[in-house]
């Protein structure tokens, strides 16, 4: 797609989000926006599943209730994006940038975000279930009441990530010589 493209879907999509008959809902479904500058963009309740993102700019996006599942967003910049209640089953948030971005209630189950930075990030309620936390910079994060059952979370930094009520929380035994054998940490109900 082109900017101007971009930018025309955009402006209908504000036009329909405001109630106006001309706009309509963007759906920008499998499309190629690698690299895309979509800073501070409005697309709350957006189709965009399976879109390619990679390495764009989503600084302070707002997305609350958009469908990004499946999408490619390696290495993608989404300081302060607002993804509540965003379904992003199997995306891949790899190396992505996070910080301080609000995904409280979004479904991240089975998600990609090895090496995320997630300092400071709003992830409670969120659903992550079997989502791949390795080497992730959660500190400070926010994951009360957050879903973790089979996470995997080797090498992620939670210093200071508030983990009241997580449910399905396991760490790696350190001082098994395998490193490898789960250890349950209740945090509030299971």
């Amino acid at each position: 797609m082109t900017k101007a493209q971009i930018e025309e879907a955009l402006r209908l999509h504000s036009r329909w989000l405001d109630g106006d008959s001309t706009g309509s809902p963007v759906d920008l479904q499998g499309a190629n926006l690698r690299g895309a500058d979509l800073r501070g963009a409005n697309l709350r309740d957006a189709d965009l599943q399976g879109v390619d993102l990679h390495d764009a700019n989503l600084y302070g996006a707002y997305l609350p209730g958009a469908n990004l599942r499946r999408a490619n967003l390696y290495g993608a910049e989404l300081q302060g994006a607002n993804l509540r209640r965003a379904e992003l089953h199997r995306v891949n948030l790899q190396g992505a940038d996070l910080y301080g971005a609000d995904l409280h209630s979004a479904n991240l189950q089975g998600a990609n975000l090895g090496s995320a930075k997630l300092h400071g990030a709003k992830l409670h309620n969120a659903n992550l279930q079997g989502a791949n936390l390795s080497s992730a910079d959660l500190r400070g994060a926010n994951l009360q009441g957050a879903s973790l059952y089979s996470a995997d979370l080797r090498g992620a930094d939670l210093g200071g990530a508030n983990l009241e009520g997580t449910r399905g929380l396991h760490v790696l035994d350190m001082a098994d010589p395998r490193g490898y054998r789960p250890v349950v940490v209740q945090h509030g109900s299971t």
